[in-house]
């Protein structure tokens, strides 16, 4: 049964939730269903997946949905979206991200959408927000959940943190893991090249961080491990993918520490790129505060990649210790740099952890498998 599906999201930046969606698309698309993609304005040093919209998805700019808070303009925006969906008429609205998910939510209940989804790729609360904030946000959630149909998480640690907010009921939660292209990470790539090109040497040893560089992604963290065991070895060398609005502030740092001249950051760059960046790498670390489940902690396991990464929701589910990976206590900036020492003096453990790593995430994270499984909610929604 061909659907029309309309998909809804805050900022189409370049980021772990956007790569999903638009996965999504294609995939809904290749199933042979119409499929829209609303999304607000897009700025700022985070980059931009417009042009990365498939084809034959029809893109919809809407002007009122942006992230900050504002009272008049949310109020717009959720005028817009019904209009939106009035318009294109779809069976199915799946918002992704909070502002859209809240705003897209009510909606498409209040226009009587069939079939309303809200995949959770992140917590839109947690403990590093005042607490009178995450109240709120909390109240927020709840009352979108009652306006949907069926809530997909990419863990179930998404599940169970929301559950325990009392947002939702254990009916609506179903596991939909990132799906990715699996073989463009497992493929091996000219990583000489690669390393080349970003001034590594042979003997370097590449410890790569892929990400926003924003609060709570723990690049500070990294820098404050790293620095003994980088004045110790000097074949130690920072790759840091991505770029965000605290760049100045960790590279100030950075050179606080006596560390600039031995990292480099790529800037924003595109999704066809970062296949040949982690696998040129010999290290992926993650020390992230917060995650639904890291997409480029599984990039980095389906190509190979040794991993060690932080406790932070989601990632132990693939980053099982001292079995696929190794995890340390999220801000624990001395276990982080234990983990990155065991690293450097057993390669071998690491590389036997990263084969039973990839046995574990190759099946799991297809894009065939996110498709198929949200197929799956629609048809039991719309039956």
């Amino acid at each position: 049964m061909s659907l029309r599906i309309m998909h809804i999201s805050t900022r189409l930046i370049r980021g772990g939730s956007q790569e999903n969606t638009l996965l999504t698309c294609q995939g809904q698309r290749d199933r042979g269903h119409s499929v829209a993609l609303v999304h607000g304005p897009i700025h700022g040093p985070e980059g931009s997946m417009k042009n990365d919209v498939p084809e034959k998805v029809e893109r919809i700019e809407t002007p009122h949905l942006v992230r900050d808070p504002a009272p008049l303009r949310e109020w717009r925006c959720e005028k817009d979206i019904r209009g939106l969906i009035r318009d294109w008429r779809p069976d199915v609205v799946h918002t992704h991200s909070s502002k859209a998910g809240i705003l897209g939510r009510r909606a498409a209940w209040a226009e009587r959408v069939p079939a309303i989804l809200h995949t959770v790729h992140g917590m839109p609360f947690h403990r590093y927000q005042p607490w009178v904030l995450r109240k709120f946000y909390i109240a927020l959630e709840r009352h979108a959940a009652k306006r949907c149909h069926a809530l997909p998480v990419v863990s179930w640690s998404m599940r169970d943190q929301l559950l325990a907010a009392g947002v939702g009921t254990p009916e609506q939660y179903h596991l939909v893991r990132s799906g990715m292209d699996v073989s463009t990470f497992a493929q091996a790539k000219d990583t000489d090249a690669t390393r080349t090109k970003f001034g590594f040497n042979p003997e370097h040893v590449v410890i790569a961080t892929v990400s926003r560089i924003a609060d709570l992604k723990g690049h500070d963290d990294l820098l404050h491990a790293l620095a003994p065991l980088m004045k110790k070895d000097e074949r130690i060398r920072l790759l840091w993918v991505g770029d965000g609005w605290r760049r100045d502030a960790r590279l100030a740092l950075a050179e606080e520490l006596g560390l600039s001249s031995r990292i480099t950051v790529t800037g924003m760059v595109g999704s066809e790129e970062i296949p040949s960046l982690i696998q040129a790498c010999d290290l992926l670390v993650h020390p992230s505060y917060r995650e639904g489940l890291p997409r480029v902690v599984v990039q980095a396991m389906l190509a190979g990649i040794p991993v060690v990464a932080t406790d932070a929701d989601g990632t132990r589910e693939v980053c099982v210790p001292g079995e696929t990976g190794r995890l340390v206590p999220v801000g624990d900036v001395s276990a982080l740099r234990t983990a990155c020492a065991e690293h450097l003096d057993q390669p071998q453990s690491s590389a036997r952890m990263a084969d039973r790593a990839r046995s574990l995430v190759a099946p799991a994270f297809t894009v065939d498998a996110m498709v198929e499984a949200l197929e799956e909610i629609h048809a039991k929604l719309l039956a």
